[in-house]
């Protein structure tokens, strides 16, 4: 019963952290680039995001002791973000209107770091993760220069939760 009773309580623990970091890296920061504030927000979505993917992807790694979970813990967040620019091009925002993020070369720099380091956790912490915060900006800016003219798509298309004073003209 007792090792019943601890299994379950791990699991049920990894679940709870899987599904609450994922939604705290998605509400960090501008999870979705929308293309009106894309450059102002990409500061404040780098730090937020890479310390979010960091946190989730080491607790899954750590409780599993398995190094791919990192990049599965990033598929979870990219799956959720491209069924949220599903529903922004289902309301009638051009598909350009979100950039989604890259996030999953990051956690696979820190699975990688986990699996070369011999799983020495300490490593993974301060190797892998100043490997995830110095690659998800540069994976992320490739990404955003890919969208097709950000201050036309911006003009035409604000961003609806703006207050009005906030609106371009």
């Amino acid at each position: 019963v007792m090792v019943w009773l601890r299994r379950t309580t791990h699991y049920l623990f990894i679940v709870v952290v899987a599904v609450n970091s994922t939604l705290l890296t998605i509400n960090a920061g501008d999870y979705l680039f929308y293309t009106d504030w894309a450059w102002t927000s990409f500061v404040v979505f780098s730090v937020s995001q890479s310390t979010m993917l960091v946190v989730g992807a080491i607790y899954y790694m750590l409780f599993t002791g398995v190094p791919g979970t990192a990049t599965y813990y990033a598929t979870i967040m990219t799956i959720y973000t491209w069924v949220a620019k599903g529903a922004w091009f289902a309301l009638g925002y051009p598909y350009d209107f979100i950039v989604t993020p890259v996030w999953i070369p990051s956690p696979m720099l820190l699975g990688l770091t986990y699996w070369a380091t011999r799983r020495n956790k300490h490593a993974a912490i301060i190797i892998g993760g100043t490997s995830v915060g110095l690659s998800l900006p540069i994976f992320n800016m490739i990404n955003l220069l890919l969208v097709r003219d950000p201050l036309e798509m911006a003009f035409k298309h604000p961003r609806p939760t703006l207050p009005p004073y906030m609106t371009p003209i």
